[in-house]
């Protein structure tokens, strides 16, 4: 019996412009060590992983991803270098090579946003490193992974797009209900798929969600027919148990689950990639149209500013469809 240890975390939760994009990661431990709570997966890898770049040793960085975005002024690396490196050395790890950001899409699982501005020829990856440097990150990752007894489980992510954004805050009023529904895919991918074998026991722990300590409900509509038992709920962290399909699941509601969990960073770190790989797009497409247009990252400063700017570009469909209600 294993267990495997997964995180959730969401990017562009509060962004004027682009997708919310919502990350699960999971490791597999190939025997149970008890209280998953007190495992710490940096000093358990530390061979191979660390919490900041690490460019002397080749160490692979993984933390949450505010720390290693560098700025979008960067001269010296694009902006994603830390983030891509990790989360493609993760794949490579679990025998998954990217060449673009099409094959980035398809191995985690995303069916993008639908606006005709996220469309177009695929681009190639890595962005700021060469598919030896990657492949030679992921060894250093499996040359930690393997003598502990760990493995890469999964990389996933769903992507809301603003349409479907806008539907859900509209229908129930609330903008933590997108985070929610895109948590349900990535629940049933971690519970039903190849991440947990028979017999594991699953330890996921997600951000919490706008501030809110309770769950119970939440949960038993993401796992219908599932009874949730509520192990405590605080001011810190939220835990509450069930059994989905014979397999014990435990989740964990926690306050900066990023610095504490390690694959909730992993996650953090594969949700901003995706949502940047799709403001590359979203800018690729509108600046072909209009080369003076200043890029965006889509936060309301500058998402009004470039609004301002793009006006005469953007239909009123495009406005709907694109422009979030919240």
């Amino acid at each position: 019996m294993g267990l495997v240890l997964a995180g959730v975390d969401e990017a562009g939760y509060g962004p004027l412009l682009g997708p919310l994009c919502v990350g699960m990661a999971a490791v597999r431990l190939d025997d149970d060590r008890g209280d998953p709570a007190a495992i710490d997966l940096w000093k358990l890898l530390r061979r191979g992983v660390c919490s900041a770049p690490d460019e002397r040793r080749g160490r692979v960085a993984i933390a949450d991803s505010k720390v290693l975005k560098l700025a979008n002024s960067s001269k010296a690396r694009h902006p994603v270098a830390w983030l891509e490196r990790g989360v493609l050395a993760f794949m490579r790890a679990r025998g998954l090579e990217v060449r673009t950001d099409l094959d980035l899409f398809d191995r985690l699982g995303i069916a993008g946003p639908g606006h005709r501005c996220y469309a177009g020829d695929p681009f190639p990856m890595p962005l700021s490193w060469s598919a030896p440097q990657i492949a030679i990150a992921a060894n250093v990752l499996l040359g930690a992974l393997s003598p502990c007894g760990v493995s890469v489980a999964d990389v996933a992510c769903s992507v809301v797009g603003e349409d479907a954004f806008n539907d859900t805050v509209s229908r129930t009023g609330s903008k933590a209900h997108t985070t929610i529904g895109a948590m349900r895919g990535l629940l049933r991918r971690l519970i039903d798929g190849a991440a947990a074998g028979p017999g594991d026991r699953v330890w996921l722990v997600c951000d919490r969600l706008g501030g809110r300590a309770r769950y119970a409900e939440t949960l038993e509509d993401l796992l219908p027919g599932s009874r949730v038992v509520i192990e405590f709920e605080t001011d810190r962290e939220s835990r509450y148990t069930t059994s989905v399909n014979g397999r014990e699941l435990v989740i964990s509601f926690l306050v900066e689950s990023e610095s504490q969990h390690l694959p909730t960073a992993l996650a953090s770190m594969a949700a901003k990639l995706i949502r940047e790989l799709y403001m590359l797009r979203f800018n690729r497409y509108w600046s072909g149209l209009k080369p003076e247009l200043k890029p965006t990252a889509g936060y309301r400063g500058d998402a009004q500013r470039w609004l301002q700017e793009a006006d005469g570009l953007l239909s009123v469909e495009d406005r709907r469809s694109l422009i979030r209600l919240a």
